[in-house]
């Protein structure tokens, strides 16, 4: 069977797609936001009606806390959240948005939907009915590694 490398291919569709949003990004919407920051962003905007923390993000992005933590650093300091200190433990930051952080998403939203728009152009929805498939079917294979945790 010939090999695939099938990592590779994927790792390099997702190095062009950071490197084509990130560059979007900061010559039309003047900012250096990263696609993990809209992430977090949009999930923001979805649950406005709770609380949401540190730990809320690490399971949503399947993310180490410190590199969760390092990402809410950057948008702290780039005026997109604000972490306040819960009143009973100190250690226990809630996480707010702010308003620019809003209009930024809806900006870079637009541009993730024509990247998407490019990327699927001349496939047909049995392709990417299949590529869905089989992007599941990967995921599940990897999630029954020993050293995957399972839900978080």
């Amino acid at each position: 069977m010939k090999s695939h490398r099938v990592l590779y291919e994927i790792k390099t569709l997702e190095k062009l797609v950071f490197r084509s949003l990130t560059n979007d990004y900061k010559k039309e919407l003047n900012c250096t936001i990263t696609p993990t920051q809209i992430e977090i962003i949009k999930y923001m905007i979805e649950n406005s009606s709770k609380d949401i923390y540190q730990k809320d993000l690490e399971k949503l992005l399947n993310l180490r806390r410190a590199t969760v933590s390092g990402v809410l650093h950057t948008m702290e300091k780039n005026n997109l959240i604000e972490r306040v200190t819960w009143k009973s433990d100190a250690r226990i930051k809630r996480i707010i948005l702010k308003d620019n952080a809003v209009k930024l998403y809806k900006q870079a939203e637009e541009k993730l939907e024509e990247l998407e728009s490019v990327i699927v152009q001349n496939i047909t929805d049995e392709e990417l009915e299949n590529f869905s498939n089989i992007i599941n079917r990967m995921k599940e294979n990897i999630s029954e590694l020993p050293y995957i945790k399972k839900g978080e």
